[in-house]
């Protein structure tokens, strides 16, 4: 992923409004290791059930506010992120909702899926299995998995946008 400035994230999101996008606290860019991620996602301490996504669509970052369900899943099953498709205890998944951009937004309309609750599908696909030999290479599994994590992303993030 290329870096993304604070600049750059402000003027990304497509579901939100001038005063909510002032008010988006962002994390700390300097921490951020751009080359291993496929999206920046982060939570918002101040409202817990908020949510940020931003990445880059071709040569353009593309940002959407998320709301995380206040009703959690049943402790003690499993659920699996759509986005990383990556199997976890149902308190690391959350059911985050957007509005949709545009009109149709405002109106009341928006996408949802499961999202690993922290928004750190980046790191848990780098997680590499051991080498065996009849599977295939490790940093192939995981450039699959980036790959994979990326389509997601976009085909979530085009949901987003669609106005009808």
């Amino acid at each position: 992923m290329k870096a993304l400035s604070e600049t750059d994230i402000r003027a990304s999101f497509v579901n939100a409004t001038k005063g909510e996008i002032a008010r988006i606290p962002l994390p700390g860019l300097h921490e951020v290791l751009w080359s291993d991620r496929e999206y920046l996602g982060w939570r918002d301490h101040g409202a817990p059930l908020r949510g940020y996504l931003v990445h880059w669509v071709d040569d353009r970052p593309v940002g959407v506010v998320l709301r995380a369900s206040s009703v959690s899943m049943r402790p003690g099953i499993s659920a699996m992120c759509s986005l990383c498709r990556t199997p976890q205890p149902s308190d690391q998944v959350t059911l985050f909702s957007a509005a949709r951009a545009g009109e149709s937004g405002r109106n009341g309309n928006s996408v949802g899926t499961y999202i690993c609750a922290d928004l750190a599908c980046s790191l848990i696909i780098r997680i590499t299995p051991p080498k065996l030999p009849m599977q295939p290479d490790p940093a192939e599994i995981v450039a699959r998995r980036a790959q994979g994590l990326l389509d997601r992303v976009n085909n979530f993030t085009a949901d987003v946008m669609k106005t009808a």
